[in-house]
This record gives C-alpha cells, sequence and structure tokens, in this order.
C-alpha cells in the first residue's frame, strides 16, 4: 500500500538535501544527481560541498549550520524563489558519540539533541510554509528525515543518540498526519548499520553492514514506492522491527544476552 505520491522520475526535480557532505547523504545526492534531479546539497564545511559541485555539474551548494535558524530560512526562500519549488527535501544531519550511563555528558547529550532533531524542527520552520503554498498551488513536495533503527527501542551505548531519533521519528508521523491529506508526502528513513564515518566510531562487529550507496538505493526505492518508513537492509531491520512487540520482561535480557551487557 502506497502512502506517499510515487517519486521515480527525477529528470528536473528540485532536491535539497541538509548534511549531505558525507555518509548517506551525499550518496543520495550523488544517486539523484545521476538520476537528472536538480540537486541542491547543504552542509557546514564549504571545501566538502565545493567538491561535490565539482564532480557534479549542473549541483548546487549552500553552506550552512543546522543550529542556525535564520540561515536555513534563508536557503528555503532562496531556493524557493530560484526553482519556484523544493520537490522533495532530505534531513540527513546526524551526530553521533556513543554514551552510557557511566559516561553520561549533558554537553554530548543536548549536542545530539540540538543536531539530530532540533536541526530538524528549525527546518520545518522554514519549510512548511514553501510545502503548504505548493500544495495550495497544486504543485505538492515531499519532506523526508533520516533517522535510524536505534530509534526503535532502548539500546546499550545509545543513551544520547537513541532517543533523539525515536523523537525524529515521532515527529515524521506526525507530520504525516497533518500534511498528507494537503498532498504533501513525508516519509521517514531507518537505516541499520551503514559504512560511514559516524559509524566509524563502533568498536564491534556491526551486523549487516552496508555500504552508503546501498542506503541510497534502497531510500530510492522507497519513495519509488510511496512509502511512509523506508528501512534497510530488510535482513536486519526485520529483526529489529519484531523486537519493537516484545515485552519488556523479554526485551531487556535478550538484549543484555546479545550485547554482553
Amino acid at each position: 500500500m502506497s502512502l506517499n505520491p510515487k517519486l521515480r522520475d527525477w529528470r528536473g526535480k528540485t532536491v535539497w538535501l541538509i548534511g549531505a557532505s558525507s555518509g548517506i547523504g551525499r550518496a543520495l545526492a550523488v544517486a539523484l544527481h545521476q538520476a537528472g534531479a536538480k540537486v541542491i546539497v547543504s552542509a557546514r564545511q564549504q571545501e566538502l560541498l565545493q567538491a561535490f559541485t565539482d564532480a557534479h555539474p549542473g549541483a548546487q551548494a549552500i553552506a550552512l549550520d543546522v543550529l542556525d535558524e535564520q540561515a536555513l530560512a534563508q536557503a528555503c526562500e532562496a531556493i524557493g524563489q530560484r526553482q519556484g519549488q523544493i520537490d522533495l527535501c532530505v534531513y540527513c544531519a546526524g551526530y553521533f558519540k556513543p554514551m552510557t550511563g557511566q559516561d553520561f555528558s549533558l554537553l554530548e547529550a543536548q549536542r545530539h539533541l540540538d543536531i539530530n532533531y532540533g536541526g530538524a524542527l528549525k527546518l520545518l520552520a522554514a519549510l512548511l510554509p514553501q510545502l503548504r503554498k505548493q500544495a495550495a498551488q497544486g504543485q505538492g513536495g515531499h519532506l523526508s528525515l533520516i533517522s535510524s533503527v536505534a530509534g526503535y527501542r532502548g539500546l546499550p551505548r545509545s543513551l544520547a543518540y537513541g532517543p533523539c531519533k525515536a523523537a525524529l521519528t515521532h515527529l515524521a508521523e506526525a507530520l504525516y498526519l497533518e500534511l498528507s491529506g494537503l498532498g504533501l508526502g513525508v516519509s521517514v528513513i531507518h537505516p541499520g548499520f551503514v559504512a560511514t564515518p559516524m559509524t566509524a566510531q563502533n568498536d564491534f562487529k556491526m551486523p549487516a553492514l552496508i555500504s552508503p550507496e546501498q542506503a541510497a538505493q534502497a531510500t530510492l526505492e522507497g519513495w519509488a514506492q510511496g512509502q511512509f518508513e523506508i528501512h534497510f537492509p530488510k535482513r536486519f531491520t526485520r529483526v529489529l522491527k519484531a523486537l519493537r512487540h516484545l515485552s519488556d520482561g523479554l526485551y531487556f535480557p535478550l538484549i543484555r544476552r546479545f550485547t554482553g551487557l
């Protein structure tokens, strides 16, 4: 069952990716550019954005920090005026540091919250008026938030990261209920382990590890099918989805056993 308009033909479509300097965000930008989309990439690191636009003719870059509400608003307005509409906006920005109850840091926890969730809220403040305007004109538009399977249920070493991703998933669900009736698309992406600079910090074997390019392909397939939740790789994420339905009395001992706690 398709919950969103199916996104299949990217030729000439305007796509804005925030947090696209590396990892899944960059891989998505590459794949969408290859598919014919008019790609606009945003991130803090100007040199990485420049490298992307140099390698992908026609792509544009807007350097910004997701913590800067004014910069997001200005970028959104500029894209709307220049391109006429935003067909797809993807919030890819993310921050991760392993954290346990023994090494809890309020400063680090706040940084997780600011980037993984607060930045998405700042984006919404800028983007929603543009999307509502497009909907009123019958143009449509789509917002996609990259969350994580770490937000499904509590996991070890994810004291700061997991709760932020859970909030992002909840936000996507609420947005879908609010916006889908206007003809706008909303989707949430739940990757498993993907080989990125963030996951390189992990000191354990990551099951079903995939490349950013594989993650990007799975995401494009999800958009093409009109999915609300896009999760991958299925051989891993289906197990975690099943664990969501276990009682606490079963879930906690099982996680302790498999993680060695």
